[in-house]
């Protein structure tokens, strides 16, 4: 009788040392967070990024997670490495991210690490930006911006496309762009508005009563900068045909007004199809 007692001792020892194996993995995160992001080469088109390993009972993780956080359980993914480092090629120079790291493996996660906040290396253009109206929900939108060329070289303003990112709310695409003033004449800029459709919505149009994502691409006829000029000031203005309110506020590159230029990287600038500055899901 005595064998057997201790038979089922041991049966039952590594049956609940099963359980709470299985309970350690399934009840939260069972790898540790990474170290937070360390920038390690920032040169223009390329990010070189390592940080601390994770730990999982003496297992390395399958691969690790660079990601943006945009809210809670909400990230962009920029890449995936089972090395410690990582080095990013798709994101926008003269642009703030905030990056973090998640350690993922086969029947385990990690918390997100700290971000760190890193401005990328400019390339051959940037926008600044004013926002004129202070306040967000009238029947206006009146800004200021102004490119620069932070290349080495002459810039072509003819290749140069800015993009500044807006909601149409309720499917009112409706928009009039309007240059009040520009340095180098409004004669030689071009606005056009455009917008697409979100998945499921008839064509052509939106749905009435769904916002539109969209944008105000300003365009140059002529014109060269060279390396460390820029267009100067570039006075804006828009409203819907009907003249009724626009709420600002939940327009990607909007930012409230504070009196002051910034380098807005919400709003996007290309050269010759290239992406030079800003990133919207930044």
């Amino acid at each position: 009788m005595r064998p057997r007692r201790v038979t089922v001792a041991v049966a039952v020892a590594a049956l609940a040392s099963l359980l709470v194996v299985g309970v350690a993995r399934a009840d939260g995160p069972a790898i540790s967070t990474p170290g937070s992001p360390t920038v390690v080469a920032n040169e223009p088109y390329q990010l070189t990024l390592s940080w601390t390993p994770s730990t999982w009972v003496g297992e390395r993780p399958i691969s690790y997670e660079v990601q943006v956080p945009l809210g809670p359980n909400t990230y962009r993914l920029l890449g995936t490495t089972t090395d410690t480092a990582i080095t990013l090629t798709d994101l926008a120079p003269g642009t703030t991210y905030r990056i973090a790291v998640a350690a993922r493996a086969l029947g385990g996660y990690s918390d997100s690490s700290p971000a760190t906040t890193v401005r990328t290396a400019t390339g051959r253009a940037t926008v600044s930006y004013l926002n004129l109206d202070w306040a967000p929900t009238n029947n206006q939108i009146q800004h200021v911006v102004r490119v620069t060329n932070t290349g080495t070289g002459p810039l072509d303003l003819t290749t140069v496309r800015v993009r500044y990112h807006l909601r149409f709310e309720g499917g009112n695409t409706s928009l009039v762009p309007n240059c009040d003033w520009a340095a180098l004449g409004c004669d030689r800029i071009r606005q056009t508005v455009q917008f697409f459709i979100p998945p499921g919505g008839p064509p052509g149009y939106p749905t009435p009563g769904t916002a539109a994502p969209g944008w105000v691409e300003l365009t140059f006829t002529s014109g060269t900068l060279e390396a460390g000029a820029s267009t100067g000031p570039i006075q804006l203005r828009h409203h819907r045909h009907s003249w009724s309110d626009i709420d600002e506020r939940d327009d990607p590159s909007w930012l409230p007004a504070t009196g002051q230029w910034t380098e807005n990287g919400r709003i996007t600038l290309d050269v010759d199809e290239v992406r030079e500055f800003g990133d919207t899901n930044a």
